[in-house]
């Protein structure tokens, strides 16, 4: 099982990453897609990419607006699966344009 980071090795990892949020239990970001249907073909690349990772992210879609949440459920807290799999879904905004 992945080793939780602490809360000051979390905060550096975000500081790497674009408009995450968050502290040793779980960090977030919001991305606006340009139009619905893109947000929903980010969500589908997420899901690819999380999939592949066996690492799932918790995903609310409003309208073009993600509401993304990770944390390493059986760990209890942010782990280095969190921070790889953050850096993915930015690749993946900027990839559909979204901010």
């Amino acid at each position: 099982m992945p080793q939780i980071m602490d809360e000051s090795a979390v905060l550096a990892a975000l500081a790497g990453l674009d408009n995450w949020t968050g502290d040793f239990k779980q960090i977030r970001r919001t991305l606006t897609a340009p139009d619905f249907p893109t947000a929903i073909r980010i969500v589908d690349v997420i899901a690819v990419a999380a999939e592949d990772m066996n690492h799932h992210p918790d995903i609310d879609i409003r309208w073009r607006t993600l509401h993304i949440t990770l944390s390493t459920h059986d760990a209890g807290g942010v782990t280095p699966l969190d921070i790889q799999l953050a850096a993915n879904i930015d690749a993946i905004a900027r990839d559909h344009n979204a901010k």
